[in-house]
């Protein structure tokens, strides 16, 4: 039993002896990581902060201010410290025939390193494409307030506070856009640089199917400005002839009040917004196409197919009711009886209301129908009360062609 003891108790102080040295080497690799490690904080911690690397981070979009800058540094050194000694691990558990433990981290770090010099080229790329996107924006924005937007802006802001902030968001705007599209085409050009397929793939397509769009955008703009502009302007023009044509007065003459809540209706305001909005509409659909947004198309190319029946039931409802306050109001003073022009009224306006149904091919079918039983009815109410309320009337003018019968030539 003793010598048993004595036996495991000298393989086990043999073992401790045999592996001492790689012991005592895996210390000293983990003093000489620690101390590279220092030395690597030290250089983001102090050495880049003390020459000013802080100040030149905060004059890129990514960085605030020094201070920011600076922290960062911080954070830098504080993830390469720890970076350090996980380089040194699988040399560490190599020396001590830890080959199953050091051999994930050591394939984990060898990827890593590899990547590395995709991660600098790609991270190059996009500082070189934010620096000349930014002196490129810094040129537009110069560009822009030696042209002077505030004229143009002036036409449609009179006010100078509003013109003053619409020109600075004006450029601001037009500035930021022209960043981004130069901006796209080096983030592309990194993503392709970190060689990672399943994540650059995907946003390289999204981000060159953006940058196929930004030509079609920019036209898409500028046929709805223009179109804006001609529909305003053509609208006006349309406003300023009915006016001059005394088109208001339409319904005076006529004798019917055109009182919308105790004010009159402009009649040439409303027609010359009308074909503003049309033209307006005209030139966003083409917009739509030239961008390519199909279903936005559709609905507009389909509200332009349907604008002619629209119009024409408009002109056709307005037209039965100016008849039915003409007819009214002449049946009204040759009869003296209020239901038969209110029957007469209602039958027009009726026959008005059922024609701009069927032009609007509101179920034409039931439309039709209901129509002939309405008109109907309306013809016999007519004739009842028309038999009733103009006897006196038809006795005097049958007793007035008596009485020249019956005079003696």
């Amino acid at each position: 039993m003793v010598d048993e003891l004595k036996y495991t108790w000298d393989n086990m102080i043999s073992s401790i002896v045999m592996e001492l040295p790689n012991v005592i080497k895996a210390i000293l690799l983990l003093l000489l990581a620690w101390v590279i490690a220092i030395i690597a904080r030290n250089v983001f911690n102090k050495l880049l902060v003390k020459v000013g690397f802080g100040r030149a981070l905060s004059k890129t979009p990514f960085v605030a201010d020094e201070k920011s800058g600076n922290e960062l540094l911080e954070n830098i050194g504080k993830l390469v410290y720890f970076l350090v000694f996980i380089l040194f691990l699988p040399t560490v558990f190599g020396v001590l025939n830890m080959t199953e433990v050091a051999a994930p981290i050591s394939n984990m770090m060898d990827k890593f390193l590899y990547f590395i010099p995709n991660i600098i080229a790609a991270a190059v790329i996009i500082l070189i494409g934010v620096f000349v996107a930014k002196l490129v924006k810094q040129l537009f924005e110069q560009f822009f307030t030696t042209l002077n937007i505030d004229k143009w802006v002036n036409k449609v802001l009179p006010n100078k506070g509003e013109t003053e902030e619409a020109q600075a968001t004006l450029s601001s705007v037009i500035s930021n856009i022209i960043f981004i599209v130069i901006l796209i085409p080096f983030i592309t050009i990194g993503l392709e640089a970190l060689n990672i397929q399943t994540i650059s793939r995907p946003i390289e397509s999204v981000l060159n199917n953006v940058l196929a769009m930004i030509p079609g955008i920019f036209v898409a703009i500028i046929l709805i400005v223009v179109g804006f502009y001609i529909g305003k302007f053509v609208g006006s023009l349309l406003t300023n002839l009915l006016r001059g044509a005394n088109i208001n007065k339409v319904f005076d003459s006529l004798g019917i009040s055109n009182k919308v809540d105790g004010k009159g209706f402009d009649i040439a305001n409303f027609v010359g917004k009308l074909v503003q909005f049309v033209i307006v509409l005209f030139f966003m659909v083409e917009a739509f196409q030239v961008i390519n947004l199909k279903v936005l198309n559709t609905i507009g190319f389909a509200i332009i197919t349907y604008l002619p029946f629209l119009l024409s039931a408009i002109i056709i409802l307005g037209v039965g009711l100016l008849l039915a306050n003409i007819v009214g109001n002449w049946v009204q003073k040759n009869t003296n009886n209020a239901i038969s022009a209110l029957l007469i009224k209602g039958v027009i306006i009726t026959f008005a209301v059922f024609m701009t149904l069927d032009q609007l091919h509101f179920a034409t079918s039931i439309v039709n129908i209901a129509f002939m039983i309405i008109l109907g009815g309306f013809m016999i109410a007519f004739a009842i009360s028309f038999g009733i309320g103009g006897r006196e009337f038809a006795k005097r003018q049958l007793e007035k062609l008596d009485q020249k019968m019956n005079d003696p030539k």
